[in-house]
């Protein structure tokens, strides 16, 4: 009951390891930062289902209210006055629904800022581990995020001489994944030749792959997840 999980020599030993070692550091640093960024996406999803789940109600509900509007309307050729109150009654009604959704859309705002911001974390450290990983191979390549065009945009960009990295960062991921990002890089290509030299080298990058890893090796992608690498770098 009293005594320690782990001895004062093993706390040493872990943290002379984490001195060490890049690839056991970003391994504990994925493990404690991006379960909590998972924790907080899986909050923040269930607000967007518990949100839309609302939204669809409210609309069928202002759908009801206009129908009833609408009929209330053919009914006031045939008696102006006694429809009168009922259509101001319904009118205050639908005000106050459209006012109702004006609150749940700052709401989905507020949740998608939330979800945005935890993208560009995960970009950040996608670009930093892949960089980490390629300078123990002796590769050094600059790696950023690139905008293509209004339609095409890359998470993890960086060219040399022979060796092009591309790819994608994601929370969750899967093979559906895998082929988006396949068929996003020749898209790119077909606009940008120029930012492709020597062989291309497709990474997906997440924090939860949900999916069959040969799959995206086969493909010759490299995958890597919360920091560790699932398929070979394809050189």
């Amino acid at each position: 009951m009293g005594s320690e999980l782990l001895t004062k020599e093993e706390k040493e030993r872990i943290l002379k390891t984490l001195e060490v070692d890049i690839e056991f550091r970003y391994a504990v640093a994925g493990l404690i930062g991006l379960n909590e960024i998972l924790k907080r996406l899986d909050r923040h999803e269930e607000e967007l289902v518990r949100i839309r789940e609302e939204q669809k109600r409210i609309w069928e509900e202002i759908a009801r209210l206009w129908n009833e509007v609408a009929k209330l309307r053919e009914d006031m050729v045939k008696g102006f006055e006694r429809h009168d109150r009922e259509i101001e009654m319904l009118r205050k009604d639908f005000l106050k629904m459209v006012e109702r959704m004006d609150r749940i859309e700052t709401r989905l705002t507020r949740v998608e800022r939330a979800l945005e911001h935890l993208s560009i974390s995960i970009e950040e450290e996608a670009q930093e581990v892949i960089s980490q990983l390629l300078m123990k191979r002796g590769i050094q390549i600059s790696l950023s995020s690139i905008k293509i065009n209004e339609r095409y945009e890359l998470d993890i960009y960086g060219s040399i001489e022979n060796i092009t990295i591309v790819g994608e960062a994601k929370v969750r991921a899967s093979n559906k994944t895998v082929e988006r990002l396949l068929k996003r890089i020749e898209n790119v290509k077909d606009v940008r030749p120029d930012l492709f030299r020597g062989r291309i080298i497709p990474v997906l990058y997440c924090a939860r792959f949900l999916g069959d890893s040969s799959k995206a090796e086969e493909r010759g992608v490299w995958l890597i997840v919360s920091g560790k690498e699932v398929t070979k770098l394809p050189l």
